[in-house]
């Protein structure tokens, strides 16, 4: 994927720059692969905001996509790569022999023509799936199961992978591109390669208007609030927070606050922490 830039025509075009979308081939998505999607607008089943900052946006349909990769045994041909308004990385649509259609997440490197296939060991392909296990070490991956049969969890955003470090017992050894190590159950399935539409991270917005049809609102600074809106609110010009913290609009610690439960169940397979620890 290139990068294209604007001719400054308006001051939210100077900046602006977009993807070339030289990869896609096909523009309308499969009827029979796509579902309805209907908008909350951040609000629960009693019409409360439990989400801000959430409404609008464009209308759009949900691509259903293949995460659990269990189709055994069969060689599928990828015949278009497509966009998809929902995530940040492209999908390909794949034919299998027996005339099935699916769609996969689009790794890097696989184009119109390329032919995959899922099973407990395959060839190491990019595009193929497998069980981790299975996996040669120093490989590159992304769709990761975490349960086994559940269907990947991790590693599925755009220019995203995993690399496999070893294996230990029935576990293999995952670095992900955080930086943190950990353990995953050889059991599960991934993905060889990484994912595609790497360099969408260099795309700048240019304009508020774009986050709108993301269906994302404003965000509201809590210092221009008054006091009984936000706890950063009230006070005469530009006050400072007058607490000993910033705080989010309940009043609790907004930095260097730790979120993760201290009795999740997973931190015991955690071998190194993203930040070092």
């Amino acid at each position: 994927m290139s990068i294209r830039n604007y001719r400054p025509y308006t001051p939210s075009r100077r900046n602006m720059t977009n993807s070339t979308f030289e990869e896609v081939t096909k523009r309308a998505p499969e009827k029979n692969l796509t579902v309805s999607l209907s908008k909350s607008g951040g609000r629960n089943n009693t019409g409360k905001i439990t989400t801000r900052h959430i409404g609008g946006g464009h209308k759009r349909k949900y691509r259903l996509i293949d995460f659990k990769r269990n189709k055994d045994g069969i060689v599928a041909k990828i015949v278009a790569i497509e966009y998809d308004p929902n995530r940040n990385a492209n999908i390909a649509l794949a034919v299998y022999a027996d005339g099935e259609k699916r769609y996969v997440l689009a790794a890097k490197d696989m184009a119109v023509g390329t032919e995959i296939i899922s099973g407990e060991a395959t060839d190491v392909k990019v595009g193929n799936a497998m069980l981790l296990v299975n996996i040669p070490e120093g490989t590159l991956i992304h769709n990761i199961e975490l349960a086994p049969g559940k269907g990947g969890q991790m590693c599925r955003a755009a220019g995203t992978s995993a690399q496999i470090l070893g294996k230990e017992g029935k576990y293999v050894i995952l670095r992900l591109q955080s930086g943190e190590v950990r353990k995953v159950l050889g059991a599960c399935r991934a993905t060889i390669g990484s994912v595609g539409n790497e360099e969408f991270n260099l795309i700048n917005l240019g304009k508020a208007g774009k986050n709108r049809w993301k269906g994302m609102r404003p965000t509201v600074r809590g210092s221009v609030m008054n006091p009984n809106d936000h706890p950063h609110g009230g006070g005469e010009g530009k006050s400072p927070v007058g607490r000993d913290a910033p705080r989010t609009p309940w009043g609790k610690r907004a930095l260097g606050v730790k979120t993760r439960k201290q009795k999740k169940s997973s931190t015991r397979l955690i071998v190194r922490r993203r930040n070092g620890k």
